[in-house]
């Protein structure tokens, strides 16, 4: 008899609260040693003036639904319409410049170590 093998699944295009949210809406998708996947849900969300964040581990960003803005600290701004991707260096300050507020814009991230020894501890400080 096969082994039984557990798979998650899911959309993610589902289970998106209406109305407006008072945060960005952070969900993990997965999740190991050297890598995080997740969901995000925007509707008119920034990042707040002067705050940055700096990850120690890269992002790979796909913007699925909607129009946003991420702002670099060196001052370059990348405009995301659907479908659009970013893979950020880890330490490469960035903050979300604009979120379209009268569309949600749902993202995919995948936080990734770029070199052979995984960093655990993955963090998204907002300085």
């Amino acid at each position: 008899m096969g082994k039984h093998i557990s798979m998650k699944s899911g959309n993610l295009f589902r289970n998106i609260p209406a109305g407006q949210l008072k945060d960005e809406l952070f969900e993990t998708l997965n999740q190991s040693e050297s890598a995080l996947i997740e969901r995000i849900i925007s509707r008119g969300h920034k990042t707040p003036d002067h705050d940055w964040y700096d990850q120690t581990r890269a992002e790979w960003v796909v913007l699925l639904e909607g129009s946003a803005e991420l702002e670099f600290e060196d001052g370059s701004i990348a405009h995301l319409e659907k479908g659009d991707y970013l893979d950020i260096p880890a330490h490469c300050k960035h903050r979300v410049r604009w979120t379209s507020p009268d569309e949600t814009c749902v993202w995919l991230a995948i936080h990734y170590c770029q070199d052979e020894s995984p960093d655990s501890s993955h963090s998204k400080t907002v300085s």
